[in-house]
């Protein structure tokens, strides 16, 4: 009998637990996202040559634990608040504490167990979907992958599952022991809050002076080496939290107080914040977090993707060089369009390269040097023979040689002396177009060409600005992905706490927007008050988010050639744009549960 009351609720109530369900599932399910990398060794070493990304993740999945755990926890309590009226029921009309206890431990465990064991096929679907968007997208070489890693499963499954154990067990000391009149009235207890002086500017200066360690630590990384990101890690999410709870409750009192908040439905929506503003605090610290994370990723990410190409045209004044071009090749050279285009003959004698200086001295060849290691700008000059033969950038023109002569030192003849020389003759056709990524797959059709006329000739050992792209590509596409497959991740993980949490919340809600329609107002007025509500716990992380990436971003400036705040409007409008569409989708949503 018990048991059938207890699916007759689960039945009642199928919306709030479809929400529960779904956010449980998304938190699993990117969790294991994370852990498909983090756990991955195979992966990390293959992909990037930076020792430290391995405790970088580490330290990742101990920041990801502790969001999880918060949001378990936050997700116990909703699932506790949904039965605390049936299970107060249930007393009344006779029903053993033993009994209840163990039907409310069965229900949460089976509740995690599920939602995680689908979390995890919905990660490993998102790994394998997300990570080929990316590749075939962007044109990353990506090695060691694998959508389905049996070590993150297992990682994902002990987490989810023990803390459930946990909540069931707090469940049923937290109901078993509380009397069936106070589980009745339980929901209807106000949360308001109540401010101490004291204890907001004490946090508010723990929270200032550790997220100003934080962002030292990011700034000193290079110093600091690995002890940089815990303590990074450390003081910024205190600080968060400290700042969040101190003035975010502190914020909602004093508005109150200002003219603005008695017009139209201010007063109602400030109110609204205000009612639960002790929960809310802890579940926007870890948005903002989130938010750092996921827009500081994404950046990342498409820093390393913008910087392929510039180092890559930095290295070379040209695309490629091809030795004795066939017709074939030379259309397809044509169907480029180059901008530039020389031919030089040249004969080669016991692994020397002769030239025609006559040759160099009409068309001169363009060189490119650095002005720093540390920076892409560069000069250009274009040499003639005698100027080449002198400088140390004659090396540029050796790259574009086949394999056995690009680290020889060329030599320059004048026409009667090149004539002397029995060799047959060779010509080397040099080129460069307006951008090497936009013509990729033909110049992978020139190199397999070539290979097949010089088996020793491969994509790694062409010289030119193609087969340097290729090179940087290969080194960068393992950071260029890991940043953008973790932006997204990241970014779903967001989504899912804030919505999850407002959304929990809505149907308690109901009866005060209904309250409203009684007393006169407009159905504009009310969906007005749930647009401000929902956008001010949006925008508050989100501007704390920003300035975590802004001071965050300084501590990838060792990894990168040129500045991480570079370009940076592109993935802050793209990330703006991606957090509009959650924050419509979450007020649709809403107003569809609390304006029936």
């Amino acid at each position: 009998m018990l048991t059938k009351l207890a699916v007759s609720g689960l039945k009642h109530r199928w919306r709030d637990y479809l929400v529960l369900f779904s956010g449980l599932i998304m938190s699993s399910a990117i969790f294991y996202m994370f852990e498909a990398l983090a756990t991955n060794q195979a992966f990390l070493k293959q992909n990037t040559s930076i020792s430290m990304v391995g405790f970088i993740f580490q330290f990742g999945s101990v920041l990801l634990t502790i969001i999880t755990l918060v949001y378990i926890s936050y997700a116990n309590s909703f699932l506790l608040s949904m039965r605390k009226r049936d299970y107060g029921l249930f007393m009344l009309v006779g029903a053993r504490k033993r009994k209840i206890g163990q039907l409310i431990w069965l229900e949460t465990l089976l509740v995690g167990i599920i939602a995680t064991l689908v979390g995890i096929i919905v990660g490993t679907a998102l790994t394998a979907g997300i990570s080929q968007l990316l590749i075939n997208a962007l044109g990353l070489s990506i090695h060691k992958l694998a959508a389905w890693y049996l070590p993150a499963a297992l990682a994902t499954l002990i987490l989810y599952v023990g803390l459930f154990l946990l909540a069931g067990l707090f469940n049923l000391i937290a109901l078993t022991k509380t009397p069936a009149l106070k589980l009745l009235h339980s929901n209807d207890q106000p949360n308001r809050p109540q401010l101490k002086a004291g204890r907001q500017w004490a946090q508010i200066i723990i929270g200032l002076v550790s997220i100003s360690i934080g962002y030292w630590a990011m700034a000193n990384l290079g110093t600091l080496q690995l002890a940089g990101i815990g303590l990074a890690l450390v003081t910024i999410v205190l600080g968060t939290y400290c700042l969040f709870n101190a003035i975010f409750v502190w914020l909602m009192v004093v508005l109150k107080r200002f003219a603005f908040a008695h017009r139209g439905l201010n007063g109602f929506t400030l109110s609204q914040l205000s009612f639960r503003i002790r929960n809310y605090t802890k579940m926007l610290s870890i948005v903002a977090m989130l938010f750092a994370l996921a827009l500081g990723a994404i950046t990342v990410g498409m820093g390393f993707h913008r910087e392929t190409p510039l180092m890559a045209k930095s290295s070379n004044a040209y695309d490629m060089g091809i030795v004795n071009m066939t017709k074939a090749e030379q259309s397809k050279v044509a169907s480029l369009k180059p901008t530039e285009q020389t031919t030089y003959h040249f004969k080669t004698k016991q692994k020397t390269v002769f030239y025609r200086a006559s040759e160099f001295n009409q068309h001169p060849y363009q060189t490119i040097k650095l002005e720093s290691r540390n920076s892409l700008d560069a000069t250009t000059q274009r040499l003639k023979a005698t100027q080449l033969a002198k400088s140390q950038l004659r090396y540029q023109l050796m790259q574009l040689q086949t394999p056995a002569f690009q680290y020889t030192t060329p030599v320059f003849l004048s026409d009667a002396a090149y004539a002397k020389l029995a060799e047959p003759q060779n010509r080397l056709t040099i080129f460069v177009t307006d951008d090497v990524t936009a013509h990729l797959a033909t110049f992978k059709q020139l190199v397999k060409s070539q290979s097949d006329r010089n088996p020793s000739i491969k994509t790694g050992v062409l010289g030119g600005r193609y087969s340097n792209y290729v090179m940087i590509n290969g080194m960068y596409s393992g950071l260029e992905f890991m940043g953008l497959f973790l932006g997204i991740a990241f970014l779903a993980m967001l989504a899912s706490c804030l919505m999850f949490k407002i959304l929990s919340g809505a149907n308690a809600d109901q009866h005060r927007y209904q309250m409203l329609a009684k007393i006169g107002t407009t159905a504009h007025q009310q969906r007005s008050a749930i647009r401000k509500e929902i956008a001010v716990l949006f925008i508050l992380p989100g501007i704390v988010g920003v300035i975590h990436v802004l001071f965050g971003l300084k501590m990838f400036s060792m990894l990168m050639v040129s500045s991480p705040y570079t370009g940076i409007w592109i993935p802050f409008l793209i990330f703006a744009g991606l957090y509009l569409i959650y924050y419509l989708i979450t007020v649709n949503i809403y107003k569809r549960i609390v304006l029936q």
